[in-house]
């Protein structure tokens, strides 16, 4: 029960990470739009980020589409990440590290238990 505990717990700051990260790139405060064109992104880029992090947090949020969130919230931080490291943004490259690290865990968790529902089902018969 304590796993499950953890893993939903989890699952669940990732959810709000994604919509508080999604929100603020849809509304694009100035320090965020600023960002976006320092990086030389199109204007527009920001919503298409926001767009793909609220997805991710929808995802994340089903037990049952919650490997899939965990790859595309993977997918919208590596962005992050090679965008960063590109512009030598050490600083602001932690934050997205940990959470690709916590969307690592929650995409292991649920290929073990994936694993032990099919390894169940094999015995039953």
């Amino acid at each position: 029960m304590r796993t499950l505990a953890w893993r939903k717990g989890l699952a669940w700051a990732l959810v709000a990470f994604f919509v508080l990260g999604g929100v603020m790139n849809i509304v694009a405060p100035p320090s965020v739009a600023d960002e976006y064109m320092r990086w030389g992104y199109p204007y527009w880029f920001n919503y298409v980020t926001g767009a793909l992090e609220l997805a991710s947090a929808w995802l994340l949020s089903r037990a049952a589409t919650r490997a899939a969130g965990a790859v595309l919230g993977m997918v919208v931080m590596t962005a992050a990440l090679i965008t960063l490291f590109i512009h030598s943004d050490w600083s602001h490259a932690v934050l997205p590290a940990l959470v690709m690290a916590a969307l690592s865990i929650i995409l292991a968790a649920q290929f073990k238990q994936l694993k032990t529902s099919v390894t169940a089902s094999g015995t039953s018969h």
